[in-house]
């Protein structure tokens, strides 16, 4: 049995948990909610899908439409936290990030990786956000110089696990991601 005040241990089951996001689509992680804010400095959130988790470069990834608000929002402050609940390890992630914007020449071989079918969900006529006249006035593009990866390189790791008792740590990339344990 591990030890329960290791923080090496606690790290792992994080990454662990985040990993498995990206390989299994029923896998809490798989959807995180992804916090911006507005250039007028308005909060933001909504959910995106995590396409790649890297615990030796420290980032994440997701694909997106890049005609979506998020990729304004990001332009104006390229700073962002994702946010998983993991109700079967009880477990709240929270990753403070930078993030990297990469679309055109830069995404082209992502784009490759992406599934024919899948291809539909980067680029709309209008672009997303767009208000319309009715629910279905829209036409979904392949269209892949819509196609935008982004690249969330980790800041910080907050691990918040709400088991009898409950316990929280933080990781940092400056530090080495020693952690500490926090007051849950």
């Amino acid at each position: 049995m591990s030890d329960p005040n290791d923080l090496s241990v606690f790290l792992d089951l994080g990454w662990q948990r985040l990993t498995r996001g990206v390989a299994d689509k029923r896998a809490a992680a798989r959807h995180p909610v992804l916090a911006t804010v507005s250039p007028e400095g308005r909060p933001e959130a909504r959910t995106v899908v995590l396409r790649a988790a890297s615990r030796s470069a420290a980032t994440v990834e997701v694909h997106t439409d890049g005609g979506s608000g998020k990729i304004t929002s990001l332009a104006a402050h390229p700073f962002a936290q994702l946010h998983v609940w993991d109700d079967t390890a009880r477990l709240q992630i929270r990753l403070s990030t930078t993030v990297q914007i990469a679309r055109g020449p830069d995404a082209a071989q992502k784009w490759q990786d992406v599934p024919a079918g899948a291809r539909i969900a980067y680029g709309a006529s209008p672009p997303p956000g767009t208000a319309i006249p009715h629910a279905h006035a829209y036409r979904k593009l392949a269209n892949r110089d819509w196609f935008t990866v982004l690249t969330f390189e980790i800041e910080s790791i907050e691990l918040m696990q709400l088991t009898d008792p409950h316990k929280r740590a933080v990781f940092k990339a400056f530090d080495g991601w020693a952690g500490a344990w926090w007051v849950p």
